[in-house]
């Protein structure tokens, strides 16, 4: 089995490594970029829902889950994004490709068990053109460009004290460059200028989850969940050139760094604040689950001190999720339709993003499956899951960009057995 989750991951890669940015949204060029969906494709595909888990598959946004592991889990995962940007103006049609995450989960023991992986964490990528009259009637151009973004590397650990109760642990580091351009041009002048700004950005953070499963009945479990994403501690090293160029053939006439010691802008601290999360849900093991969370998050403290934006600020923020999944038959030993898993969701971010005082809100609906992959052994538990969000941000009111987009993601989650002594007949 590791050889074959080898070579799917090489596949993964290969087909993620067609991107080239994590995002094309306009509203990455705000704050630290757009917070990528940091959850499998069966999370992502049940609105996002983090509380539930099994074990047969890895949960990256809750480290409670590994307690759960009875088999090794190995996990990849890609997503193709399609973007319908419009303005009052225009509409523009863009594409994404990129590989999401990579991860291992397996037990240390019968209730115990650890996790390892890397996937992105925040993502900058735009391009933008603004044109506007001076007082002589000239055209003012202006271009926006930036890419980049945040990864992280994670450890986890989770498990059960006592029965039902489920406890983890997760610790971050997230690091990663961000690069921001600007340049603008007037007509008929011959010179233009150019504004560059680069942060090196890194830093630790704490994910803690806490699920409560009891049995409802002989057939039913409730499940509570809570979780907390503590403030995430980053520093900045920050570096800006200023200069001109000229407008005919490009060329930079005089660039020179800005003195950021001076304006205390050099190394900058950026403070992500606490994430909370409170879930309940209901199901049948093996058969079928619902559940729904609410997250808040107290986004109004943070801030970007240097990039300097004066058309954004901060609200809190806020998530609703709900969602869940449907099984026909599990043990079901012929048709595959019948031990197919099916999923679906929603979830309603109001992501706390103030532009030009108009609220940046998110809502998106989630389907997918899990196909199993015929094998033997551990083999047989492995899956191919496949998931599907539709959904629209932004607005197109005060000169914004109103988003539609539609996400397609393929993970692999393959199973294995570690520790086991071979037999010899």
């Amino acid at each position: 089995m590791v050889k074959y989750f080898w070579t799917a991951l090489v596949c993964l890669i290969a087909f993620g490594s067609y991107a080239q940015n994590g995002t094309v949204s306009p509203y990455s060029i705000f704050g630290i970029g757009d917070t990528r969906n940091n959850g499998t494709v069966e999370n992502r595909s049940m609105g996002g829902l983090q509380m539930y888990a099994d074990s047969i598959h890895i949960n990256l946004r809750n480290p409670a889950a590994y307690s759960k592991l009875r088999l090794t889990a190995y996990s990849g995962g890609i997503s193709h994004r399609e973007f319908r940007l419009r303005d009052n103006l225009e509409t523009q049609n863009v594409a994404v490709t990129n590989l999401e995450y990579l991860a291992i989960g397996f037990p240390l023991a019968p209730n115990a068990g650890l996790g390892f992986g890397i996937q992105p964490f925040t993502s900058v990528g735009y391009d933008l053109v603004g044109r506007t009259p001076n007082a002589a009637g000239d055209t003012i151009t202006n271009v926006f460009r930036g890419e980049g973004g945040l990864n992280r590397v994670f450890l986890s650990l989770g498990f059960q004290p006592i029965e039902n109760l489920s406890l983890g642990a997760t610790v971050n580091f997230n690091f990663g460059t961000m690069e921001y351009e600007r340049i603008q041009s007037v007509e008929n002048v011959q010179f233009g200028t150019l504004d560059r700004r680069s942060s090196r950005i890194n830093g630790f953070d704490l994910v803690y989850g806490a699920n409560y499963t009891p049995k409802i009945g002989e057939k039913h479990t409730l499940f509570l969940h809570a979780g907390v994403d503590t403030q995430i501690n980053l520093v900045s090293e920050n570096s800006e050139r200023i200069g001109s160029f000229s407008v005919q053939t490009g060329q930079e006439i005089e660039v020179i760094d800005v003195d950021l010691e001076a304006q205390n802008l050099k190394n900058t601290e950026l403070k992500i604040p606490t994430r909370t999360t409170l879930g309940l849900g209901f199901g049948e093991d093996k058969k079928w689950f619902i559940g729904g969370e609410y997250t808040f998050q107290q986004l109004s403290t943070f801030e970007n001190a240097f990039l300097g934006q004066d058309n954004v600020s901060y609200n809190d923020a806020s998530t609703m999720a709900l969602g869940g999944y449907f099984v026909p038959n599990y043990t079901a030993l012929s048709g595959i339709f019948n031990r197919i898993t099916y999923r679906a969701g929603l979830r309603y971010d109001q992501t706390g993003l103030v532009v030009n005082e108009k609220e940046i809100n998110n809502f998106g609906i989630t389907f997918g499956l899990g196909i199993p992959i015929t094998g033997s052994g551990s083999d047989r538990f492995s899956n191919l899951n496949i998931g599907v969000e539709l959904g629209r941000r932004g607005t197109r009111a005060a000169g914004l960009v109103e988003e539609s987009y539609l996400n397609i993601n393929v993970g692999l989650s393959l199973n294995d057995r570690w520790f086991l002594k071979r037999r010899i007949n």
